[in-house]
C-alpha cells in the first residue's frame, strides 16, 4: 500500500498517497485550481502556469533533520518567492498551499490576460461556447477590460483542415499542447506537432493524409478552447441545446461508453438528429477515449437508404407491404418449415434480440446459428475476465499474451489499454505471422508461420524459452485470441489451446475473445454457435447479417432455400434477394444491451426516435411468435432482459437496475469545476456488471482441426480493418475518405515474381471466380501469402490457395 501524505490546502486537511501532485490532491476535497495544459491522464509540463499557488514546506533542521515549530506550536513553514504550479508538484508530509491570496488572483488574472491578448472574441459562434474552460475561468479570474487594442491584434487562418475529420481555428488556440501530447504519449501516434515559435506558434499535421490518426476525435475532447473542431459538428449545435443519451459503442467488442448528443431540427421534420458523439467515462473499459470509428460512424442512422417499410416479392420484384401481410407471410412459411427454418444472427445484435430470436427459432423446431468466423465464445464464458483480472487491474507482477490479432484495427482501446499496461511493467508476450503496431512494447515477440498458431501456444504451455517462463510465474494473465489465419475449426483449436494454457500454468481466468462484433461473446452465452449448414434450410431467417454480400458465391444457397426473409437496416446484397425483407431499428433508437468481450453487460439508451415503421428486432420475434403460438416477451427489452436474467448461466444478477449503478471514479470530470479532464461525460447511467465465470473447466484435448496451411503457391489469409467496408460504416460519409477502396496485401518478392507493382490491378483467381482489386506492396507481409481485408467481396473466411496474374484492365 503506498504511502500516504497529509496536507492543507486553502485550510482545509487532506490525506492522499505519497506522489500525487497538488492539483490532484485539491480536486479531492472539492477545490478547484484551474488549468488548462494539465490533463489528469497526461504527465505534467507546466506549460499553461494557470494552476499558480504559493506553497509552504515544513522547515527542518540542517544538521539534525528535525522539523521546526513557531512559538505558537505550529509547524514552522518556508514559502517560495515565486508562485509555484500546482500541476508539476508532488504533495509532501506538512505542506501548505495557498490558492486564494492576493498573489496568486493576480499571478491567475496576469496569465489569462496574456492568453487574450489575441484570442478572437468568438464565444456567440464558437463550438466549445458553454462547455469552455478559457471562458469560465475568465469569468471567475479575469478582468473585466483588456488593455490591449483590439487593432494590435494577431490575427490566424480560422479554418484549418488538418485532417479530413478535424479542423483547426489558429486564432483560438492557447498552445496547451495537449493535443499533441494526447497523440505523441497516449496513443503512440505523433502526427500532429507545433510549428514555428513565439505567437506564430501552429499546430501542423505532419502525416500524408493529413491527421492520418485512429485517434484524432480525442484532440476535439481535450482542446480546452474551441481551436479544434470535429468537421461534422463544426458550428452545428451550442452545447446547451444538446440532449444526452447514454449508449455503448457497437462496432467492436470493447464495449465503449458513449454518450449521444442530439438536438431536434426543423430540417428534419422536428426530429431528434445526432449531432455528435462523445466518450463517457468508465474507467473499467474505455477511461475517457474513444476511436474515430466510434465517434463518426453514427451517421448510418440517418442515412436516405435505410429501410423504412416491409418488403415483399410479388412477380419477381420487391415491392412495399404492411407489417400484418409480411409477418403473416413470414409466420405461415416458418411454420410449414418447421425443424428446416435455420435463423443466421450477427453478434452486432443486442441481448434482447437474439434472446427472442433464438426462442422463436427452436420454439418452431428450427436452428438459430451465429454468424461469424471465429470460435471458442463458451470457453470464454468459463474462463475469461474477472472483478480481480482485468485490464483495470493488470499489474506488474502480471502478464498478456496477444495471439493471431492486430489489436489496434480490431480493437483500439484494448491495444491503448493493453500499451498502458506494458508501460507500467506488465510482461507483454507478442505472436503473430507478421509485426503489428502491438509489438512496439512487447517484451517477447514469437513470429510463427501462418497455420502454427495452436502449436505456439502448446510451446508457451509446454516450454522452457524466456516467454513461457515469464508467464508460467506471472500471478494474473490475460490472453487475447483472434482469427488472423485461420478458418471456424483452427479458431476453437486455438481458443481451446489458449485456455489450456491458462489451466497448464495455474491461472484461472483471463481468456479473451477478441470478436468480430460488439455483442459475439452475448451470442455465445445466450447458447449461438456458428456453423449451420444453409443448404439444408427450407427457410432462412438472416438478422442483420449480409452473407452474400461478404460471399457472392452464397447467392446460389440463398436462392435454393424456398423461402428467405431478411431482418436488415438496409437493402444489403442478401435482402435483394429475399422474399420479404423487414425493416429494423437502430442500436441508436432503442434500448437494449451488448455483453463485451470481457463479459461486461452494458445497457443503451434510446438517442433518436425511429422512423415509425422500423421496428426492434426483439419485437419482431416476438410478434412472429404470437402468430406462431412461442411465447415471447415484446415491446420492453426490460421484459426480455427480466427472461434472460432467469434462464441463461451467469447472467442472473445482469439486471437493468445493476447495470444501472455507478460508483466515484477518478479522475472526477465534467461536472461544473474548473479541474478540466475535457470533455468526455461523466457516467451516470451506468458502469455495466462484470459477470462471474460459469463453471470450472477442464483441459480438453485438441482435435478437429488440419495443423497447417492449404496448398498452393500463394496463399490468402483474412485480416480485419477498422475503416472496413460493412453495413454501417459504408453508409456513414463522413467516414468514406477513411475507408480504403478494395485491396490486398503483397510481399514485394512475390510481387516481383508476378510482375506486379505497387498500386497496379490484379486478378485473384479462387475456385471457379475471379476477383479484380489493387494490389498494395508491404514488406512485412510474409512471403507466399496475401493478406485479404474481409468484406471487400472476396470470399476468404479462412486461409485458401489462390492466384494471381495481372489484370486486363492494367495491362491496357
Amino acid at each position: 500500500m503506498a504511502k500516504e501524505v497529509t496536507l492543507t490546502i486553502d485550510g482545509q486537511q487532506v490525506t492522499v498517497p505519497a506522489g500525487t501532485i497538488v492539483v490532484d490532491a485539491a480536486k479531492k476535497i472539492g477545490i478547484d485550481i484551474p488549468v488548462f495544459c494539465y490533463h489528469p491522464k497526461m504527465e505534467p509540463v507546466g506549460m499553461c502556469r494557470m494552476c499558480l499557488v504559493e506553497i509552504g514546506r515544513p522547515v527542518h533542521d540542517r544538521a539534525t533533520g528535525e522539523q521546526q515549530f513557531e512559538e505558537d506550536g505550529s509547524a514552522k513553514l518556508q514559502f517560495s518567492d515565486s508562485l509555484e504550479t500546482a500541476c508539476t508538484v508532488p504533495v509532501s508530509e506538512g505542506m501548505v498551499v495557498r490558492g486564494m491570496t492576493e498573489k496568486v488572483q493576480k499571478g491567475r488574472k496576469d496569465i489569462l490576460e496574456f492568453l487574450l491578448t489575441s484570442h478572437p472574441l468568438d464565444c456567440p459562434v464558437c463550438d466549445k461556447g458553454g462547455e469552455c474552460p478559457l471562458q469560465n475561468i475568465t469569468l471567475e479570474y479575469g478582468s473585466s477590460e483588456s488593455r490591449f487594442d483590439y487593432d494590435n491584434k494577431i490575427h490566424f487562418d480560422k479554418n484549418v483542415p488538418l485532417g479530413d475529420l478535424i479542423y483547426l481555428d489558429r486564432e483560438r488556440c492557447i498552445q496547451c499542447a495537449r493535443c499533441i501530447r494526447f497523440q505523441r504519449d497516449i496513443v503512440d501516434d505523433p502526427v500532429i506537432e507545433f510549428y514555428h515559435r513565439g505567437r506564430s506558434t501552429d499546430i501542423v499535421t505532419i502525416s500524408e493524409p493529413g491527421f492520418d490518426s485512429y485517434w484524432s476525435g480525442n484532440t476535439t475532447d481535450i482542446c480546452p478552447v474551441g481551436a479544434l473542431t470535429t468537421s461534422d459538428f463544426r458550428f452545428g449545435a451550442r452545447s446547451w441545446e444538446l440532449n444526452h443519451s447514454a449508449s455503448i459503442c457497437s462496432h467492436c467488442a470493447v464495449g465503449c461508453n458513449l454518450t449521444y448528443n442530439t438536438r431536434r431540427e426543423a430540417k428534419s421534420g422536428g426530429d431528434f438528429v445526432i449531432k455528435r458523439v462523445m466518450p463517457r467515462q468508465n474507467e473499467q473499459v474505455n477511461e475517457l477515449w474513444i476511436c474515430d470509428k466510434g465517434r463518426f460512424s453514427h451517421h448510418f442512422t440517418h442515412s436516405t437508404d435505410r429501410l423504412t417499410q416491409p418488403l415483399i416479392r410479388k412477380d419477381g420484384e420487391l415491392v412495399p407491404a404492411s407489417w400484418e401481410e409480411a409477418l403473416s407471410l413470414v409466420a405461415e412459411n416458418f411454420k410449414q418449415a418447421g425443424e428446416d427454418l435455420i435463423t443466421l444472427v450477427s453478434g452486432r445484435l443486442p441481448n434482447e434480440d437474439l434472446f427472442n430470436l433464438n426462442k422463436l427459432t427452436t420454439g418452431v423446431g428450427g436452428t438459430a446459428s451465429l454468424y461469424t468466423h471465429m470460435a471458442g465464445g463458451d470457453l470464454v464464458a468459463q474462463a475469461g475476465m474477472t472483478k480481480d483480472n482485468n485490464l483495470s487491474t493488470i499489474s506488474a507482477d502480471d502478464a498478456i499474451l496477444v495471439i493471431g490479432s492486430d489489436l489496434e484495427e480490431e480493437a483500439p482501446i484494448w491495444w491503448l489499454r493493453v500499451k498502458q499496461a506494458a508501460e507500467k511493467g506488465t510482461t507483454l508476450i507478442v505472436a503473430n505471422p507478421r509485426p503489428t503496431k502491438t509489438d512496439a512494447n512487447a517484451d517477447f515477440i514469437i513470429r510463427y508461420p501462418y497455420g502454427k498458431e495452436v502449436a505456439t501456444v502448446e510451446n508457451l504451455a509446454s516450454g522452457d524459452d524466456n516467454a513461457a517462463k515469464a508467464f508460467a510465474k506471472a500471478k494474473n494473465t490475460l490472453v487475447f485470441f483472434d482469427s488472423e489465419g485461420t478458418n471456424l475449426a483452427t479458431s476453437s483449436a486455438l481458443a481451446q489451446a489458449c485456455a489450456n494454457l491458462l489451466g497448464k500454468t495455474g491461472h484461472k481466468s483471463g481468456l479473451v475473445g477478441v470478436w468480430p462484433r460488439a455483442n459475439t461473446q452475448g451470442a455465445w452465452d445466450i447458447g449461438l454457435r456458428p456453423g449451420a449448414d444453409l443448404d439444408t434450410a427450407k427457410a432462412l431467417y438472416i438478422v442483420a447479417a449480409d452473407p452474400v454480400g461478404d460471399d457472392p458465391e452464397l447467392s446460389q444457397t440463398i436462392n435454393a432455400a424456398d423461402f428467405v426473409v431478411v431482418q436488415e437496416l438496409f437493402l444489403t446484397e442478401t435482402a435483394k434477394l429475399a422474399n420479404v425483407v423487414l425493416p429494423a431499428q437502430a442500436q441508436t433508437e432503442r434500448e437494449g444491451s451488448f455483453t463485451s468481450g470481457e463479459r461486461r453487460v452494458q445497457r443503451f439508451y434510446m438517442a433518436v426516435k425511429p422512423n415509425a415503421q422500423c421496428r426492434a428486432d426483439f419485437d419482431i420475434a416476438a410478434q412472429l411468435g404470437a402468430k406462431l403460438g412461442v411465447d415471447l416477451k415484446g415491446r420492453f427489452p426490460s421484459l426480455v432482459m427480466s427472461m434472460i436474467n432467469a434462464e441463461i448461466s451467469g447472467y442472473s444478477d445482469a439486471s437493468y437496475e445493476e447495470m444501472a449503478k455507478v460508483v466515484d471514479q477518478w479522475p472526477i470530470i465534467s461536472r461544473e469545476d474548473l479541474f478540466y479532464g475535457g470533455t468526455s461525460y461523466e457516467n451516470k447511467q451506468g458502469l455495466g456488471i462484470q459477470l462471474e465465470l460459469q463453471s470450472t473447466r477442464e483441459t480438453r484435448k485438441i482435435s478437429g482441426y488440419t495443423n497447417g496451411l492449404p496448398e498452393g503457391d500463394l496463399i490468402a489469409v483474412p485480416i480485419n480493418l477498422l475503416y472496413d467496408h460493412g453495413t454501417m460504416l459504408s453508409k456513414s460519409d463522413v467516414l468514406q475518405s477513411r475507408t480504403p477502396e478494395p485491396f490486398v496485401s503483397l510481399n514485394p518478392k512475390d510481387a516481383q515474381r508476378i510482375k506486379a507493382s505497387d498500386g497496379m490491378t490484379i486478378s485473384i483467381t479462387l475456385g471457379p471466380e475471379s476477383y479484380i482489386v489493387v494490389v498494395k506492396l508491404d514488406k512485412t507481409v510474409p512471403a507466399g501469402v496475401v493478406l485479404v481485408p474481409r468484406s471487400i467481396g472476396i470470399p476468404i473466411h479462412g486461409p485458401a490457395a489462390i492466384k494471381i496474374h495481372i489484370a486486363e484492365t492494367a495491362l491496357a
